[in-house]
């Protein structure tokens, strides 16, 4: 099936154009099968707490987490896709969303809010959204235009009362294109954007609706209301501990009946050092971790855990600064570090649970074309590079590089970003890091480069998203992606790339939009504005009385039919 055909395929040359309820967008890409590590001298030895949970209830989860704290939880999560994951797809819903059901194929776009939208031929700036009725918030009161308007005013209307910067911050940079929103009637609602976007559909499962009626009930305050929040979603709010605890109950009168919360309880803990979380698991002290450490993974498995994996659309990169002074400007450099680093050395440190990256996009992409440069391993070559550039293991460059410890899609970054250093010290670039709190490195990656946070680094360490064109690229190559827009955090500018991504946009029909794609990653490819580490398997681990979870080929997971043993709750 052709990336995108089945939204950009029901384009016709009729006025509006209409979209099904049941539409998806996707690519295939294949569930990787990966073998497990030896376990770590450094985990707490000792048996876990495995008490059964009373057979006619769905129990209490326990989840640790990667983040430092408990991601915010009034509409627009931070933490990254981890946010997203426990406090905004938990809590809240959006217009569209994807469909988590399944582990053997991408997770396909799907209504969830809108039951169908429109394109306007004439001008394809304006899309027309339908809304699904009958929903109601954990408040009781009515989703309709009037909540849509409100949220989207509360992330891009700075004049708006209830504009919220915090939770704008979140949003903003995702949805670059949004230029306004207007009620049509109670149930209807039109969004314009500021060029023709093909790309407008793939952003809106980011951007979640809280109840207007419950904010103003709560004094028109948004952190009252972050710690009393009123979404559609399939799980309420039940307490909030700061840094602490979050913990979830269902939602009895959720809209969707196939998505009705199995478990009685989800609680989730930050966790964020990765050895901790397998200690905590193993002590009984949660049921279920994200990111366990790779040289654990064998050992909780030998212990009756249960290991899950999937492959799914993410990138390990590096993201380099372009600002004057960056040796990283130089091309040379830049395909240079990435012929130095050997992932088949990276792979073996993780257990082999990674991909290696030889682009932006898996290799099994049909976006990923046939790049001109191999990104492979070959120090000669890479030596050859630098010594062009001035460059050598007698004449290293030195540059320093923002990372963190841990972090959503982060995988293991300490040790991966350590044996980094020690390849490319080998060829003659010296790197330094500066280690920061996950929360301070993804706050920063939407200040830039140019920032003071930045402290003149040249470069940053943050994962992403490669499920589309928006995700993978244009949020980080197009020049007016550039902070406060996107997340173009170096600054990186191409005449030929920014060309190829506004004719992208404007590519409805779907061989069109898969051979700009195509074109564009075998461009970006060869300019190198990354350096090409990793695509993760996500694994997880979790008691093997967990029931019911399907760990789909997303950054997204769906935990309302997770439950400890089997139910059925209706």
């Amino acid at each position: 099936m052709p990336r995108f055909a089945p939204v950009w395929s029901a384009i016709s040359r009729r006025r509006f154009i209409k979209f099904a309820s049941g539409v998806g967008v996707g690519v295939a890409l294949s569930v990787t099968t990966l073998s497990a590590c030896q376990p770590s001298a450094d985990v707490a030895d000792g048996p876990a707490d495995t008490s059964a949970e009373a057979a006619d209830t769905g129990g209490t989860i326990r989840i640790g987490m990667t983040a430092s704290d408990i991601p915010m939880t009034a509409g627009a999560p931070n933490s990254g896709f981890e946010g997203v994951r426990f406090t905004g797809m938990t809590l809240y819903d959006a217009l569209v969303t994807w469909d988590l059901s399944v582990d053997d194929q991408p997770a396909p776009l799907v209504p969830q809010l809108a039951t169908s939208w429109s394109v306007d031929e004439d001008d394809p700036r304006i899309w027309t959204f339908n809304l699904r009725q009958g929903v109601k918030f954990h408040d009781g009161s009515d989703f309709n235009a009037d909540a849509v308007v409100f949220n989207f005013e509360k992330i891009f209307d700075e004049s708006a009362p209830h504009y919220d910067a915090q939770q704008s911050a979140q949003v903003v940079a995702r949805l670059p294109t949004y230029e306004s929103i207007r009620k049509i009637d109670d149930y209807t609602v039109e969004i314009t954007t500021t060029t023709p976007s093909s790309l407008l559909i793939n952003q809106l499962p980011f951007m979640f609706f809280s109840s207007p009626a419950h904010y103003e009930a709560l004094g028109g305050d948004w952190a009252a209301f972050a710690t009393d929040p009123s979404g559609t979603g399939p799980f309420m709010l039940e307490q909030l501990v700061p840094r602490e605890r979050a913990v979830l109950v269902p939602n009895p009168n959720y809209w969707d009946e196939t998505r009705m919360a199995q478990a009685d309880r989800i609680e989730l803990i930050p966790i964020p050092e990765g050895t901790t979380r397998a200690n905590a698991l193993l002590a009984g002290e949660v049921d279920w971790i994200e990111a366990p450490p790779s040289d654990t993974l064998a050992m909780l498995e030998s212990r009756g855990f249960t290991i899950t994996r999937n492959g799914y659309p993410h990138l390990w990169p590096w993201q380099f600064s372009f600002v004057e002074g960056s040796p990283w400007t130089d091309k040379r450099l830049r395909q240079a570090a990435n012929l130095a680093i050997n992932r088949e050395e990276i792979q073996a440190l993780l257990g082999g649970n990674m991909v290696p990256a030889q682009g932006i996009l898996l290799p099994d992409d049909p976006a990923f074309g046939n790049p001109a440069f191999e990104v492979t391993y070959d120090p000669d070559q890479a030596l050859a590079l630098l010594e062009e550039a001035g460059y050598g293991p007698d004449n290293p460059v030195d540059v320093r590089m923002l990372i963190s410890s841990s972090g959503s899609g982060q995988m293991q970054p300490l040790p991966m970003n350590e044996l980094i250093q020690q390849q490319l010290a080998a060829v003659g670039i010296n790197v330094d890091f500066e280690v920061l709190v996950w929360e301070t490195l993804f706050d920063n990656w939407r200040q830039g480069a140019q920032s003071p946070d930045s402290r003149g680094a040249h470069g940053t360490n943050i994962t992403f998203a490669t499920h589309d064109p928006f995700a993978a690229m244009m949020r980080f190559v197009y020049s007016e992606s550039a902070p406060p827009n996107s997340l173009n955090w170096g600054y990186y500018s191409n005449p030929e790339v920014d060309a190829l991504i506004e004719e992208l946009q404007m590519a409805f029909d779907p061989d069109e939009n898969l051979a700009v794609y195509q074109q564009l990653h075998e461009v970006l490819v060869e300019d190198a504005p990354f350096l090409f580490v990793a695509h993760d398997v996500g694994p997880r681990a979790m008691r093997s009385e967990i029931a019911g979870f399907v760990q789909a080929k997303s950054w997204f997971q769906d935990i309302t039919p997770v439950s400890m043993g089997q139910i059925a709750r209706q």
